[in-house]
């Protein structure tokens, strides 16, 4: 059995506790490669909230410079399973909508919805402009899944790791990956 290869990006949003926890769930996972990119504006909300920069990073199998645009998910003949983008800036959001290829992520990202593979996006702001929204529907019509960082309370969370941890495996599922991070409904 291959691996998965997943690509997770990280901006700079604020909810990189969310990112984090995507990381460590695909890093426990034995059937996934991770491929992460952070980018210089993720590097400092990763400081001012207080999540170590070396545990994300030490759950990848291969880091790519967020500037290196000749990296290898900067092509369509790199293949993966799917990006993630967590959390997705609404800077990210409006370039990746746009089609402003201006740093790996970016172009990775684009490059993922040309080659009509799984992107999805954890959008992380509040309240939404017109701006905003029109960017996630513009988005949503390329191709990309609109995951809003907006936990659930079904699963009668008791920490802040619960709530990240429902987001990751929301974001788990959308890619078909099994894990066991939340209880769903019903259960």
């Amino acid at each position: 059995m291959s691996k998965k290869r997943i690509l997770l990006a990280v901006t700079g949003a604020s909810g990189a506790q969310y990112g984090l926890e995507v990381a460590k769930a695909l890093a426990a996972n034995s059937s996934i490669e991770l491929h992460l990119i952070v980018s210089e504006a993720a590097r400092k909300v990763l400081q001012l909230e207080g999540v170590d920069e070396k545990t994300l990073t030490g759950a990848a199998h291969a880091i790519h410079a967020a500037s290196n645009i000749a990296a290898p998910p900067a092509s369509g003949s790199w293949l993966h399973d799917g990006m993630i983008i967590c959390p997705c800036s609404m800077a990210s959001l409006a370039a990746i909508a746009h089609g402003l290829g201006t740093n790996l992520i970016h172009r990775a990202a684009d490059v993922t919805l040309k080659e009509a593979r799984p992107l999805i996006l954890a959008v992380r702001e509040t309240p939404l402009s017109e701006i905003h929204l029109k960017n996630m529907l513009t988005a949503k019509q390329a191709g990309a899944t609109i995951l809003p960082a907006s936990p659930g309370f079904y699963h009668k969370p008791e920490t802040v790791e619960d709530l990240t941890r429902q987001i990751a495996g929301k974001i788990l599922d959308q890619l078909g990956i099994p894990h066991d991070l939340f209880t769903r409904w019903g259960q």
